[in-house]
């Protein structure tokens, strides 16, 4: 399900400075404050984007991470904890609608402890916040994929355990998704309490380690070993990569450890058109033993200075 721009929920330009947001928000949280909107659900919604929008263009750091990723990308990286996170309702609020007390309220995703004074009170209706609707707990599932896999991306299915019985789920894997990424499945986490809406399941992506490429971001590196009069004369190799073998020249005087450069050839980059390249590093490989008759030719090389 698409996300709304932050931008656009509070009315502003993505240049807008950070007093203009400020500004922005204040007006709006007023306007659908729940005691001015009694039984309204629509107002109750618009209250939270709101308040979710300005968590995140407050903060300098979300806000770079939001530019940056878009709406999408970046709620599959920053859970709802992660966004009210340093979030100081009592600062921001306490002062817009003169509240007192502390007092514990499920926001979003995430659990805190915020002044919310009057906001939950009188025609709002929940005197006991125990009795509030609860969001189900999120659940953690490392998915192991392989390097091929991570590179085409593509659809697995998985099996996990969720109040007490086996559930099934289909993933989309994305085409170049990194080691570590978190993929979020909403509402497939744990039943929520008392009518709240299900948690969410998060899939953590962990890459099997490859026997032939080492990634580097989106690129990949592989080793070839070549003999030293090839790299004195020059010579054509076979190398693998992820879409066959692949001949390349390698040039006469190529040192040890040298990489050539296969445009193109690497891991598509996440969320963005292209791919990575693969290099391919060339080690010169010295014999342990010689026959004489290879060791009085290399003494001779030697004499000439090779």
């Amino acid at each position: 399900m698409a996300h709304r721009d932050y931008y656009e929920i509070l009315g502003v330009s993505k240049s807008a400075s950070d007093e203009e947001i400020k500004r922005a928000y204040r007006k709006l949280a007023m306007k659908y404050h729940p005691d001015r909107n009694p039984n309204k659900k629509e107002a109750e919604e618009r209250f939270k984007e709101i308040n979710e929008a300005y968590a995140v263009l407050s903060d300098k750091e979300k806000r770079k991470q939001y530019d940056t990723f878009g709406a999408e990308g970046f709620r599959q990286r920053f859970t709802q904890e992660d966004i009210f996170r340093g979030f100081d309702f009592e600062e921001i609020l306490s002062g817009l609608f003169g509240g007192k007390g502390r007092r514990e309220f499920k926001f979003g995703g995430g659990r805190g402890s915020f002044d919310f004074g009057d906001l939950f009170r009188g025609s709002y209706g929940f005197q006991d916040m125990g009795r509030m609707p609860q969001k189900g707990e999120d659940i953690l599932y490392e998915l192991s994929i392989s390097l091929e896999e991570a590179a085409s991306g593509g659809e697995k299915r998985i099996s996990y355990r969720k109040d007490g019985k086996v559930e099934e789920v289909s993933v989309k894997i994305p085409k170049g998704i990194p080691e570590g990424k978190k993929l979020r499945l909403a509402g497939k986490g744990m039943e929520g309490k008392r009518g709240g809406p299900p948690g969410d399941l998060y899939l953590q992506i962990s890459i099997r380690e490859h026997p032939i490429f080492t990634r580097e971001g989106s690129d990949l590196i592989v080793q070839k070993e070549i003999r030293f009069s090839e790299a004195v004369l020059g010579t054509s190799i076979e190398v693998p990569t992820l879409e066959g073998p692949k001949r390349i020249e390698v040039p006469p005087g190529t040192q040890s450890h040298m990489k050539m450069r296969l445009k193109g050839l690497g891991i598509p980059h996440f969320q963005a058109e292209g791919r990575g390249d693969q290099y391919v590093q060339l080690i010169v490989k010295v014999p342990k033993k010689v026959s004489e008759r290879a060791k009085g030719l290399i003494q001779e090389l030697a004499k000439e200075g090779i």
